[in-house]
């Protein structure tokens, strides 16, 4: 078949796999998650074999740092899939629960019950492990899942997706809820865009240039999330060790993700206190600092920040620092220039911090916390399928509940509707 023909084929047995996976027992999905997460121990050595094909093609055709720092698959990564998964296994299931119930005057009552989305496409970059826990949320959530990893990843998406299969064969689920694509051809990406009859949404994970691809040519609805320009507000009635502590964590612990820190904010009030130390701290890893006007004058020997470094998602170990006049000033740089991912105050005013939270638009919005808390796992998701910036119908972090939708349950008596 040709890929259009494999793709077509491919959503037609996940809309098959769909209608048994989203009526499946809460235990035989368990079990699935947890023969995954043992396979994926009793298989870790083939998988970062099959990583090292991966990242040495990433070596020789140039990609980035940050794409092979998401690439790249250790013993660690492996054991979070894992935990990852039995995490997951071990939360309640969202399908089939029912909310409150309403009595209407003729005596109707009406509730929501919760049911799988039905048929999810990921598409993706590097990040294998995206591959697992994309395959462990849709398998709880009644969900089935076509999986286009991007060829960089190769060699590792197709390890995994032989242990996923194995999963599901051993509990007698069917091994089509969880497929992955298995061309590099990015004609696949087309095919799997125009499937609306059979696929229900979207969710593309990668560089803002995959996902405006994917928004402007899907006929299927997107959860998108094109890319995370990430602040850190210091107040001025911040404890500033704290705020050391918490920017130097926001920027340098894994500066290649989306929620990194990529714009510092300052109150002109503790700047000079406060700047000189942070950038020793940053000096010492690394960190290139771009700076206002005002900043440049309190750190003479960094280069001025252009129009174009505000809006920037670095990726890397770049920090653009703006002095702001106060919390207004630097709710106001958020809003023009921040991505509605994620947002940070350091302070020790509580109206302060209520303001910012309630005022700043963002998926998630911390006090006096590291950006890097914006994940599912660190927020009691389990594994997590990406960071919606979109408000329709999920916002931030994506785990079980964001992956089933409700329909209304209505119980009478013989009512009729005069």
């Amino acid at each position: 078949m040709d890929i259009d023909q494999t793709i077509r084929q491919m959503a037609r047995d996940a809309r098959q796999a769909a209608g048994v996976i989203g009526c499946s027992a809460t235990d035989q999905k368990n079990q699935a998650l947890m023969n995954m997460a043992d396979l994926l121990a009793q298989q870790a050595e083939t998988i970062v074999q099959e990583n090292h094909k991966d990242l040495k093609r990433a070596g020789e055709a140039g990609l980035s740092r940050a794409m092979v720092d998401r690439l790249t698959v250790t013993g660690k990564t492996i054991a979070a899939m894992a935990g990852g998964l039995r995490e997951v296994a071990a939360y309640p299931d969202p399908v089939g629960t029912m909310g409150a119930t309403r009595v209407r005057p003729n005596g109707l009552r009406v509730s929501k019950m919760r049911i799988p989305l039905g048929v999810i496409g990921i598409i993706y970059e590097s990040r294998p492990n995206v591959t697992i826990d994309a395959a462990g949320l849709c398998l709880k959530s009644g969900n089935a899942v076509i999986l286009r990893g991007g060829s960089e990843a190769l060699y590792s998406n197709r390890a995994l997706a032989v242990i996923i299969g194995q999963a599901l064969k051993s509990v007698g689920l069917p091994v089509q809820a969880a497929q992955v694509v298995p061309t590099e051809d990015r004609a696949a990406i087309n095919a799997l865009l125009v499937q609306d009859a059979l696929v229900d949404l979207i969710i593309p994970r990668g560089g803002e240039g995959l996902i405006r691809f994917v928004a402007e040519n899907s006929r299927i609805p997107v959860l998108k999330h094109y890319k995370g320009v990430c602040h850190v507000f210091v107040d001025q009635s911040a404890d500033l060790q704290m705020a050391e502590d918490i920017c130097y964590n926001a920027k340098v612990q894994r500066p290649g993700v989306c929620n990194a820190m990529e714009t510092l904010l300052v109150h002109e009030q503790v700047a000079q206190d406060f700047l000189p130390a942070m950038a020793r701290r940053y000096d010492a890893a690394d960190v290139q600092l771009r700076g206002c006007p005002k900043t440049c004058a309190i750190l003479s020997d960094i280069p001025p920040a252009t129009d174009a470094d505000w809006p920037e998602e670095y990726l890397d170990l770049i920090l653009a620092v703006k002095v702001v006049a106060d919390m207004d000033d630097a709710m106001a740089h958020i809003a023009r220039y921040g991505s509605n991912h994620t947002e940070a105050i350091v302070t020790s005013d509580y109206r302060r911090a209520h303001r910012f939270v309630r005022d700043v638009d963002a998926s998630v919005v911390l006090v006096n916390a590291s950006t890097r808390f914006n994940d599912g796992g660190q927020l009691g998701l389990g594994a997590e399928m990406g960071i919606s910036t979109s408000k329709l119908h999920a916002f931030g972090p994506m785990g079980l509940h964001e992956l089933t939708t409700q329909k209304f349950v209505v119980l009478g008596d013989g009512q009729v509707r005069e």
